[in-house]
């Protein structure tokens, strides 16, 4: 379900839009390492998942950047007077009801669109330890599009993006680049060492998640 340019957005996307940015300016976030400007289409795989306002963040560091996020939702939300609201939002509807699953209608989504940042959170959410979620991998390889990594330091305020990757299907290595790009930006924090050591452990055939 792509984008109707033609159609002006709902007054309540605008309205939710300017109070996310201005939340995002009146905190003082910044961007300490920007997205490459070549990218149409990526995945962003954003670390750590702690707190509510994570989407609050990533949409004002991408406004920053000059591109909107999009994000993946139960194809319930996009009825009745909520769907033009979710879709001026950045939402991709997911009906887990079709015969193809999620990441296939993610990657049509992909294909049918000339750009798209879908942001997904790599790994879990703020109730756990952090462990990797591998849809966003999956999603990356069949829409055959790069992942980009990207930090939120909610103590310094700042957003990092990393080097765009383009998964190459050696699922554990390519997870341990990512993990590793995310404990250079913090070294000791726990949940990063998590990420790295799950990755590790994929590769030695200890985990396959």
């Amino acid at each position: 379900m792509p984008h109707d340019h033609t159609r002006k957005p709902t007054l309540l996307s605008r309205i939710v839009r300017r109070i996310i940015l201005a939340i995002w300016y009146i905190r003082g976030w910044k961007i300490d390492s920007p997205l490459p400007k070549h990218l149409k289409k990526f995945v962003i795989a954003g670390a750590p998942h702690t707190t509510n306002w994570d989407f609050v963040f990533f949409t004002g560091a991408t406004h920053e950047e000059g591109i909107r996020p999009n994000f993946m939702g139960k194809h319930t939300l996009f009825q009745g007077i909520m769907k033009n609201f979710m879709l001026d939002m950045g939402g991709i509807p997911v009906d887990r009801r079709k015969s193809a699953n999620a990441t296939e209608q993610v990657a049509a989504e992909f294909a049918a669109r000339d750009a798209l940042a879908l942001v997904i959170a790599c790994e879990g959410t703020r109730k756990t330890d952090g462990k990797w979620k591998s849809g966003f991998y999956h999603i990356a390889r069949a829409a055959n599009v790069p992942i980009v990594p990207a930090f939120a330091d909610n103590v310094r305020k700042i957003i990092s993006f990393g080097p765009p990757m383009i998964p190459t299907g050696n699922y554990g290595e390519d997870l341990l680049k990512i993990a590793e790009w995310f404990r250079s930006k913090l070294p000791d924090y726990e949940r990063f060492k998590v990420l790295e050591q799950q990755a590790r452990d994929i590769i030695a055939g200890k985990n396959d998640v």
